[in-house]
């Protein structure tokens, strides 16, 4: 009896039960025996203690790029699209792909958090934060790229379609880059809304615990009053709920309209009914290995192997396998439909990507997204983070080449062999894609000083996960 009421007594103070049996038949999520008040503790901590040099010096050299980047979309904008490398020939190069590939990084936010929840995926829960921190940042560099593609970007408001006094100027609602617009503003509102509604109950949690009176203010005002009641939390899981409803479709639509800006054209090597399905195994494909490589780097600078453990890893690698395999069948039935089809066009642009001036870029594309997920298929690589994080940089290397290829050397030669063109990329664009990088971490870098990388909430629901009641 005495030895009931001291466990009892220990149990009220640390605010966690003794160490618990694990089932032999799964493996914790959560590492370390972490009760309630270790999760609330190691997140928080985070957010409390002033950053390290580390991350300072990765935050001087990502606002390096960023500045840089400005510098160079100033130029731009003064001068003119002229100081690209465009030509007659290839009017699309490096500003849609970049397009293309931040779009697709984008996706993984949504997948994780959306599909994997309302599949019960309790894995999901130690990376979904800083996922959909990602997905909103991805978005935002890639809607960089049209508005300046535009040449006058101060007039980004004509894609909007309202009533005015320009006659019978109207935006053209049978043009996919339109379709565009929508689709990503939509996607970026959902992902937006989605993103901070998970926030609420951890920004409640650091409001009632942070001492600087600028973090108590923020948080304050971003908790929008929570109260942690039983109706409170009630009424929140039913929205998140509803949230994470709306949002997956976005996952299969938004990629699916970005690829009808080729798909609905006449060029060979563009036409193809297959890539909408094509281009949203793509897009997950490569948001996967993005937030691969981020959880890694995240997980060894701020010391949480104990929340991202291999587990995690282990199932992302799971899912890229799965989502790069797509894509290599996807790029055999490309191929094969493009023979099978006995259309010199198309075999020919085929054989060109293959064997023309851009080979080496189209065979870096085959190598990243066709053989590197292959080794995925074996434990050992699934579990070595060296491994995983340099295939992980090799699969994003792969993916943006692949959107390199289909653009532009479906561009640089067509119909006529007299408007045949070579592209090569100015010092202007290659800063401006630098730039992209560069606002991408420094977004990102600051997320990770104002808010939960990890979501308290959620990780203390699954704490008991392979423990035996």
């Amino acid at each position: 009896m005495a030895m009931a009421v001291e466990q009892l007594q220990h149990l009220i103070a640390t605010d966690h039960p003794p160490h618990p049996v694990v089932s032999p038949l799964r493996e914790p999520l959560i590492l370390g025996h972490k009760g309630a008040a270790d999760v609330t503790e190691d997140i928080g901590r985070l957010l409390e203690n002033p950053p390290g040099r580390g991350w300072w010096l990765l935050f001087a050299g990502a606002v390096t790029l960023l500045s840089a980047g400005l510098v160079a979309i100033t130029h731009t904008i003064t001068t003119g699209i002229g100081t690209w490398g465009l030509n007659k020939t290839v009017g699309w190069a490096f500003d849609i792909t970049n397009f293309v590939f931040w779009i697709g990084i984008g996706h993984a936010g949504t997948f994780i958090s959306a599909i994997l929840f309302l599949f019960n995926q309790r894995w999901r829960t130690s990376i979904n934060r800083s996922a959909e921190a990602m997905t909103l940042i991805a978005v935002m560099c890639a809607g960089l790229f049209p508005l300046i593609h535009m040449g006058r970007p101060w007039l980004f408001y004509w894609v909007f379609p309202y009533p005015n006094t320009r006659g019978s100027l109207w935006v053209n609602f049978r043009s996919p880059l339109l379709w565009d617009f929508f689709a990503i503003s939509t996607y970026f509102t959902i992902s937006l809304v989605f993103w901070y509604l998970g926030l609420v109950p951890d920004l409640a949690t650091m409001r009632d615990r942070v001492q600087a009176k600028w973090r108590r203010t923020l948080y304050r005002l971003l908790s929008l009053g929570w109260n942690g009641s039983h109706r409170t939390w009630s009424r929140y899981e039913t929205v998140y709920t509803v949230m994470a409803a709306l949002a997956t479709p976005l996952v299969l639509s938004v990629h699916s309209i970005v690829s009808f800006d080729f798909a609905t054209s006449l060029l060979p090597g563009w036409h193809s009914t297959i890539f909408p399905p094509y281009f949203v195994a793509g897009a997950i494909f490569s948001g996967f290995a993005m937030v691969m490589t981020l959880m890694i780097v995240v997980r060894w600078a701020m010391r949480l192997e104990s929340y991202i453990t291999i587990q995690h890893l282990d199932n992302m690698c799971k899912v890229t396998l799965l989502t790069g395999s797509i894509v290599g069948l996807a790029y055999l039935t490309e191929w094969f439909i493009g023979y099978y089809s006995s259309n010199p066009h198309e075999r020919y642009t085929i054989i060109n990507r293959a064997l023309g001036p851009y080979a080496w870029a189209f065979w870096t594309m085959v190598t990243c997204n066709m053989i590197v997920p292959q080794f995925f298929w074996f434990k050992r690589a699934r579990t070595s983070i060296p491994l995983i994080f340099a295939l992980s940089l090799l699969v994003n290397v792969g993916m943006w080449f692949e959107r390199f290829v289909i653009i532009v050397t479906s561009l640089h030669r067509d119909y006529l062999p007299s408007s045949w063109a070579i592209y090569t990329p100015t010092l202007t664009e290659i800063t401006i894609q630098l730039g992209s990088f560069g606002l991408f971490f420094t977004a990102f870098l600051v997320f990770l000083r104002l808010f939960p990388l990890i979501s308290i909430n959620e990780i203390k629901g699954v704490l008991g996960y392979a423990r035996h009641k």
